[in-house]
């Protein structure tokens, strides 16, 4: 499996120092619910597509995805019957992620760092329709040497359907490349989308101690703002009742 990284607007290649897509983490890392897609089960009908296609069927499909497609990402039909072809997933995460240490300049490893990738991100990846929805989500994690549990990810498709935008969690057995095939090039009828596992809970197993740590820093400062914020106010009331009440008495 290979993989290209692309900016919304453009195509380059993982070669390419990809640094610059790092943020500082910033001091809250719960989510905010944005209400802009909808989550249906309508879109679970999605699963009961034939999965099972003769060889010969196949390869009218991928002729006929081939001929559909209005760049060079095409598919290709192996004499097993096996295809290969591109997939853009694009990176819609709201947490921070670990990244792996990298070499400073002095040849001594950094250890790991926390960091925001920047959501909207798309990367193309090239695979063969046996890579499964699990072994994509390493991959993407692999290019951007994230160190966490990949259990901690979930690859979503998006589906548009009468101006209304539809998200599906995908099961990690299923494959990407088949689906893409099925919907054939249009991304606005079929798209890829990695996210957070969302569980309704958060999957504490899935992270390290030092990442706990971490994130147990982050609650007490920002448990320590609010308490001075609190504080705070009502210093300033208690300040304003003590005026009225000297007002009301006088001086002594």
């Amino acid at each position: 499996m290979t993989w290209n990284s692309t900016m919304s607007s453009g195509y380059s290649s993982l070669e390419e120092d990809t640094e610059e897509y790092f943020f500082t983490a910033r001091t809250s890392f719960f989510k905010k619910p944005s209400g802009k897609i909808k989550e249906s089960k309508d879109v679970e009908r999605g699963r009961e597509l034939r999965t099972e296609f003769s060889k010969e069927e196949i390869r009218k499909k991928v002729e006929k995805y081939n001929s559909q497609t209005k760049d060079l990402l095409k598919m290709t039909l192996s004499s097993s019957g096996v295809y290969t072809g591109f997939i853009k997933v694009q990176m819609d995460l709201t947490r921070p992620v670990t990244v792996r240490g990298r070499q400073s300049g002095a040849g001594a490893a950094v250890g790991k760092e926390a960091f925001y990738l920047p959501r909207g991100v798309n990367n193309t990846l090239h695979i063969s329709s046996s890579n499964t929805v699990r072994q994509v989500i390493v991959a993407l994690l692999n290019k951007f040497t994230v160190a966490d549990n990949p259990a901690k990810y979930a690859l979503y498709k998006r589906c548009r359907r009468e101006e209304q935008v539809y998200v599906c969690k995908l099961m990690d057995t299923e494959q990407p490349l088949f689906l893409r095939l099925m919907a054939g090039p249009d991304h606005d009828t079929l798209s890829f989308v990695l996210r957070e596992q969302q569980t309704g809970e958060v999957m504490w197993d899935a992270f390290s101690v030092p990442e706990l740590c971490n994130f147990l820093r982050i609650l007490n400062k920002e448990e320590e703002e609010q308490k001075a914020v609190v504080i705070r106010r009502y210093d300033i009331y208690r300040q304003r009742l003590q005026e009225a009440l000297l007002e009301v008495r006088g001086p002594s």
